[in-house]
């Protein structure tokens, strides 16, 4: 049930973060990033299984960083640079999740 939850929030992340992006490019309201971010935290928390961490934590930390700087790159290309910041405001509380989670593991053992 929960990685149903998480593999759901984890698509409609993506959706969402195309979505806004390509329809609010000069930026994103306060609320649209929060829906964002509750989704990413959502993701992090339900999605991620123990054997997928060291994956998604790279994949992660890869999309986040190309994701910062390609925001610099297509700052003229106002619909791609705000997909973008939209992956970022996703990707990042996920990532960060993950990687606590993976920490605390560590820890435990």
């Amino acid at each position: 049930m929960r990685s149903t939850i998480g593999s759901w929030a984890f698509l409609l992340g993506v959706i969402i973060a195309v979505i806004i992006g390509f329809l609010q490019t000069s930026g994103f309201t306060s609320g649209v990033a929060w829906v964002l971010v509750i989704i990413g935290l959502i993701v992090g928390i339900l999605n991620i299984a123990d054997k997928e961490v060291h994956s998604y934590l790279m994949a992660g930390t890869v999309l986040v960083i190309v994701a910062s700087l390609g925001a610099g790159v297509f700052s003229q290309v106002k619909p791609l640079d705000s997909v973008l910041n939209a992956f970022l405001f996703l990707f990042v509380p996920s990532t960060v999740v993950v990687a606590l989670k993976h920490v605390f593991s560590i820890a435990r053992s």
